[in-house]
């Protein structure tokens, strides 16, 4: 006689009650073979999870990663077997190395035909091991609630990033024994999940290299604003008077306007008068950030032999690129708090303070303005990138979300962008690069926020990536307002190419595509711009229309700009 329960479920229908029990709302994915039982539990439970089919299996794991930066909580995606659990892994790398917890869940052959050479079958863990922080694979039905559980632990503890899990076919067919396992923390749906003080002694260590500092510089990364210690960075950076630069993914820290926000930094959005701050501070306070080559200009700036302070949840990056006077392995959230409290009390105590940021940040922002106005003004033909940027400034709301493919965009706006107000405003994919990334993300950006506008910049090299999921948007008439710089090259290389490789411009250019005609065959309302002095009427109507639009705006190329990069590749 068997000692399973009549009612228990099998293993698809235990994955979707974890789901559900993690406190699920959105899964992206695309159907396959593999995967029939976990679709055809989604199809009859009543979850409460929205599944939106995608194009392509990157798309969805794109998705998934926009909608856990903007939400905080766990993005789940999903694909089949062989080709598609190789196409979803893209976007887990990307999730893992961003600090981002995004979940794959791949279906696969069943566990009784390996090694029998099946269709599709692939090592999924072996291929997953490099690029997640946890990975497994479930070979037995009643492994499904306790593996679901690490791999939300995981995502969400210590230093947040990506897991998978891959789901073979038959343990999606097979019974539990019961569904007493079925249960979930759910401080484990979102990140951080468990946060960690930091040590007494190492934040009065800290505090007081901060106060004798007669320049302290702060550069803080995402870590941030995904530790919802915006505030905590505010008051602690007003008590000292400091000024904040940020990396390209800690832009939102501070608002834009803040009096001690100097802006993004590095090869990738920073500017000479950003540097020059940097440059002379005799102390850097690393908070949530790496330390890695965009930010520090390959470890230019700041100097060495500058005091180096560094906060980060993972001790790991801790004095890897820089010797560090003080580290402090927690939350940002705890320290940075725990920080502004000791040197408030400090300052109390009569200690007086030397810094003057707001001076320089005010000269810094001045002479940014200085470069930018003139070129954003500009009615030269092809448009100016910078001009796209001013426009938008102008006729985004507050709390718009604005999200940037790598290319063309992503300098522009890191430097000249202004984020009206802190907060996670600002997404683009600078672990890895990869093109194609703007228009999906952005998808599942909109599902995390629905009530924001969201836009999504991108070159039309990355257009071509993507532009399969024009029909997923209009299908589920997501409102995006997508925005192509067209300009028909690779523009980065080619860049690259003028710079190191006295203008050896070899396979970076192709032929220019009518972004508008393809979108308005998905049916997407789309623009056309070549005149600068229709941009700001084009922009401002697709950006008030409730469904999907597109503009696609004949823009200056990369190697011929005036780009807000300090060094190009080579």
């Amino acid at each position: 006689m068997s000692d399973t329960k009549a009612n228990a479920p099998n293993g698809a229908e235990a994955m979707v009650r974890m789901l559900q029990l993690h406190g699920v709302k959105h899964v992206f994915g695309l159907c396959g073979d593999t995967s029939l039982p976990l679709y055809d539990a989604l199809y009859r439970l009543d979850h409460g999870i929205e599944h939106i089919l995608t194009r392509d299996e990157r798309s969805a794991s794109y998705m998934a990663d926009g909608y856990a930066r903007v939400s905080g909580r766990v993005g789940v995606c999903e694909g089949p077997s062989g080709g598609g659990a190789t196409y979803l892994l893209p976007g887990l790398a990307e999730a893992n190395e961003s600090s981002v917890p995004v979940l794959g869940i791949t279906s696969d052959v069943p566990v009784t035909s390996r090694g029998r050479y099946p269709l599709t079958e692939l090592d999924q863990q072996a291929l997953y091991r490099p690029v997640t922080k946890w990975n497994g694979t479930i070979d037995l039905p009643d492994q499904v609630p306790g593996i679901m559980r690490t791999a939300f632990r995981a995502m969400t503890t210590g230093r947040p990033g990506a897991a998978h899990i891959c789901l073979p076919y038959d343990v999606q067919k097979q019974t539990l024994r019961d569904d007493e396992d079925l249960w979930a923390d759910p401080a484990h749906a979102t990140a951080p999940a468990r946060r960690s003080a930091p040590d007494t002694a190492a934040v009065d260590a800290a505090a007081e290299l901060l106060l004798r500092a007669a320049n302290p510089v702060v550069i803080c990364g995402g870590a941030v604003i995904s530790a919802g210690a915006t505030a905590e960075l505010d008051a602690l950076a007003t008590l000292l008077n400091m000024a904040v630069c940020t990396t390209v993914s800690g832009k939102g820290a501070l608002a834009d306007s803040h009096p001690l926000n100097a802006g993004v930094v590095g090869a990738n959005g920073g500017v000479m008068a950003t540097r020059a701050i940097v440059a002379a501070a005799d102390l850097v306070l690393f908070i949530g950030c790496r330390a890695g080559s965009t930010t520090t200009e390959n470890w230019r700036f700041p100097k060495r032999g500058t005091t180096i302070v560094h906060i980060d949840i993972d001790p790991m990056v801790i004095g890897a690129n820089y010797p560090t006077t003080v580290g402090i392995v927690a939350d940002a959230k705890l320290a940075l708090a725990a920080l502004a409290a000791t040197v408030r009390h400090n300052i109390a105590d009569g200690n007086p303070l030397a810094a003057d940021g707001t001076a320089a940040v005010a000269t810094a922002k001045a002479a940014r303005r200085a470069q930018f106005l003139p070129l954003a003004e500009s009615l030269e033909t092809p448009i100016r990138p910078e001009r796209i940027i001013a426009e938008l400034n102008r006729v985004l709301p507050p709390d718009a979300i604005v999200v940037a493919d790598p290319g063309t965009p992503c300098p522009y706006v890191a430097a000249y962008f202004n984020l009206k107000q802190p907060g996670r405003h600002f997404i683009t994919n600078r672990a890895h690069g990869a093109l194609g990334y703007a228009m999906s993300a952005a998808v599942g950006a909109w599902y995390a926020s629905p009530s924001s506008k969201v836009v999504a910049l991108m070159g039309d090299g990355s257009f071509g990536f993507t532009v399969g999921e024009l029909e997923t948007i209009v299908r589920k008439n997501v409102p995006l307002t997508m925005i192509v710089f067209s300009n028909a090259v690779y523009g980065w290389i080619k860049a690259s190419q003028k710079a190191g490789y006295d203008q050896r411009y070899f396979s970076v250019d192709f032929s220019r595509t009518d972004h508008a005609r393809v979108a308005a065959a998905y049916g997407v309302k789309s623009y056309s711009v070549s005149d600068p002095a229709q941009l700001a009427a084009t922009l401002r109507e697709a950006v008030r229309h409730d469904g999907p639009t597109l503009v696609d705006i004949i823009t200056q190329p990369l190697q011929d700009a005036q780009a807000p990069v300090s060094q190009w590749m080579g």
